[in-house]
Formats: C-alpha cells, structure tokens, sequence
C-alpha cells in the first residue's frame, strides 16, 4: 500500500511542478503543515481550551486565545518567507563519479525578506540563506554522484521554518539542466595506443621484421596479456615484454589499448591519463568507438576530452523524463557496449 501511495503522490507533484530551471513560489506551489513541535503546541492548545471551558477560567482563555493567535500569525509568517521567491538553477555542475556535484543556484527575493530558507537535496543541504527583499544571493548545492553520466537531481526542495519552528512550508524546483559526472580517474597501466600518426608513429615504431621486445619485471596494474608466462614457468620470474612494433602514436589515448578491461574501467583509464596530461600540458588526443577527438593541449581541450568520456554511450535526460543520480541508463549502455565491442 505504501509504494502505489508514494507514486501516486509523486506523479501529482509532477504535474503540479512542470521540470523548469526557473521556479516562482507562490500559493498555487507552497506547501505548509505543522511540524512535530506546532503539533504538539497544537495538542496543548487544546488541552488548555477544555482546562478553560471546564473550569470556567478567565485567565486560561487569554493564554489560550493569545498563543492560538501567535500560531495563526507564525503561520501567515511562514507562509510569506516562500511567497513570491525566485529561485533558478544557474550552473550545473562537474566533477567525477562519487563526488559530491555543486549546482549553483540563484534566490531573489520579491517584496518581502526571505528568511531562513534552506535548500536539500535527498542527501545534502545547505545551511539556511537570508536574502533581503529585492535582493538575489548565490547558493552552492551539492548533489551526490554515484556513476558517470548525466546527473539531473529529481527535485530539490526549498524550505523555511521561520519564525517559531512551529510550522514548516515548502516547495520543490524540478530542474531541467543536467550535470556531468566524469568517470572516476583509475591508475592506468602501460599501454600503447595502436593509433598511429603518419611520420611520427612510423619513426617511433621498429622497421619491418624486428622482433626485439624491451623485458622488465612486472609491475602492479601491468596488463595479464604482455607477461612471459613460459619464463615465469622456467625461472619464477614475472617478467613482462615491450614489443616496439606494438607501440603506437605517443599522441593518442586509445579506448581499444586496454583489450582485456571492462568498458567502464577503459573509461576510468583514460579519465587518468587525460587528467594527468593535463597537469603536464602534454598535446594529446583521445580515440573512443565512434567518436575522435583530435591531438591538443590546455584547460579547454582536457574538459572536452572530460565531458565525452562522461557522456559516451549515456543519452542526455528528456525534459518529461526524471533520471535517478548520476545514473546511466542501461538500455543505452549495453548497446554502446555492443557497439564498443564491434570496434575493438
């Protein structure tokens, strides 16, 4: 009973709360109920009336009387803290898989102060923001991720318990920007790209009938498939061989280097790499299945390289759609993973 409940709910708020990146509270989209503590007031109150009407005592009917005002009027406050605020998603954010992704927003007040209000995700917030009539204020949210991909928070809420802590109001904005969640960076084990660059990868590749391999012992994240096995059976010795005829362009990240990972661990690799060339300002260009970006260098061109292995093989959220944190739909990802698999 309590799922078909909850979807209900959720489709009424859906509908009632069109996704839009920008939200203007009023009474058609606040809602306010009393928290524990106005429930309990509330019990008191009642309490107090039936103490005054049993008794017959004048002074119990004040008190009652003037506290059920402070509660009406702690209402109208509550109330006009959301009434008429602006709230819009501003920039979504970036960063990697397992971070927390900031999403700035913008308050602005409308004739009165907003005071107090919090802003939550399902599971961050941020601490209450006071924004004066008139004025606007940035806040940062951060929303956790859990993969890559797109990351569109479902709802976020904004709320307000002010003055009292007796009643609480509250809406939603539905945001339709997504942000982008990098794959988290893995450290890379050597490979060698097998694009090659014209002149460049034909110099740095031996001539035609060399055999000679460079032998060194093996080490932690080394791929199964270069070590000497047939020494290791004769000697003891982990030992693993650097063919010069395999050694590609130095230029290229290559999505097919890594014949024997999981396509997402692939991904992880070359989000390590393209960080790490980065902070070297290294020229470099990334080679994925269906998609080429050509060698480069700066800031610029690594939060390119950045954003396509996020998005490879991930469809962008529809508007209508709302797309769980950070998540990849899967549908889309066997397919690319199909298709991955063709290329390699």
């Amino acid at each position: 009973m309590k799922n078909p409940f909850r979807n209900r709910w959720h489709r009424w708020i859906n509908r009632r709360i069109p996704r839009s990146d920008l939200q203007s509270l009023s009474q058609k989209n606040i809602f306010i109920l009393p928290t524990g503590a106005g429930v309990v007031f509330g019990l008191l109150l009642f309490i107090m009336l039936l103490t005054g009407i049993n008794y017959q005592n004048s002074l119990i009917y004040l008190t009652t009387f003037l506290l059920g005002a402070v509660f009406v009027g702690a209402m109208h406050q509550t109330h006009r803290n959301l009434s008429g605020l602006e709230l819009t998603l501003v920039q979504p954010g970036e960063g990697f898989a397992g971070d927390d992704i900031p999403f700035r927003f913008r308050l602005k007040a409308g004739r009165d102060d907003a005071i107090a209000i919090l802003l939550s995700s399902e599971e961050s917030g941020h601490a209450p923001v006071h924004v004066h009539s008139g004025q606007a204020q940035d806040v940062s949210l951060p929303v956790h991720s859990a993969h890559r991909g797109y990351l569109r928070p479902d709802r976020i809420r904004i709320e307000t318990r002010f003055p009292f802590g007796l009643l609480k109001a509250w809406s939603w904005i539905r945001p339709v920007s997504a942000g982008v969640v990098f794959p988290r960076p893995v450290p890379a084990p050597e490979a060698f790209s097998t694009v090659e660059d014209g002149e460049e990868s034909a110099e740095a590749r031996s001539v035609d009938g060399n055999d000679h391999a460079d032998i060194r012992p093996w080490r932690e994240g080394d791929l199964s498939q270069r070590v000497l096995w047939k020494r290791f059976a004769r000697t003891g010795q982990m030992v693993v061989a650097d063919w010069e005829g395999e050694q590609g362009s130095p230029h290229w990240l290559d999505f097919n280097a890594y014949p024997g990972a999981d396509h997402e661990l692939r991904l992880s690799y070359l989000a390590f790499l393209v960080r790490e060339r980065g902070k070297s300002d290294t020229r470099f260009g990334l080679n994925l299945p269906g998609q080429i970006i050509e060698p480069d260098s700066g800031p610029a061109h690594v939060a390119r390289c950045l954003r396509v292995l996020a998005t490879w093989g991930v469809e962008r959220p529809r508007d209508a759609m709302a797309e769980p944190h950070g998540t990849r739909k899967r549908q889309s990802g066997r397919s690319s993973q199909a298709f991955a698999e063709g290329q390699v």
